[in-house]
């Protein structure tokens, strides 16, 4: 799947699945959109940025996406192909996932989903306010 047609998808799962659409918050980064979640928590990140700034060799601008994840998985994550330190957020809590087809869709829609249960807590306290 090419890049761009690879962030098209991800972004129409996050509508499908969660009903949210990206927000561009930032007139320098006009293609850095954010995800929010109903407690208005950002759970995913979807920018353009340099490869090198990611560590990567001089590849041009790559599309990625950076999603939560528990911080028990990261190191099994950045040992995955396509998946590297999130760029500008808590290394520990967050992965950055390359949308370039080395990380296969079925792959980022269940990051994305893990990242989204991770962030929304409006979902845990129904579910903990329901139980008592």
């Amino acid at each position: 799947m090419a890049e761009k047609k690879m962030k098209e998808a991800v972004l129409e799962f996050a509508e499908e699945r969660f009903g949210t659409k990206p927000e561009y918050l930032w007139s320098r980064t006009p293609d850095c959109g954010v995800l929010r979640c109903g407690n208005n928590k950002w759970y995913a990140i979807i920018m353009n940025v340099d490869g090198r700034k990611i560590g990567l060799p001089d590849t041009g601008k790559l599309d990625i996406i950076n999603v939560k994840c528990s911080h028990l998985m990261t190191g099994s994550l950045l040992a995955m192909k396509g998946i590297v330190p999130a760029y500008h957020m808590n290394k520990n809590n967050w992965v950055s996932v390359l949308l370039d087809g080395s990380v296969d869709i079925g792959q980022v829609t269940a990051l994305l989903e893990m990242s989204h249960e991770l962030v929304d807590r409006t979902k845990k306290k129904a579910k903990n306010a329901a139980s008592e």
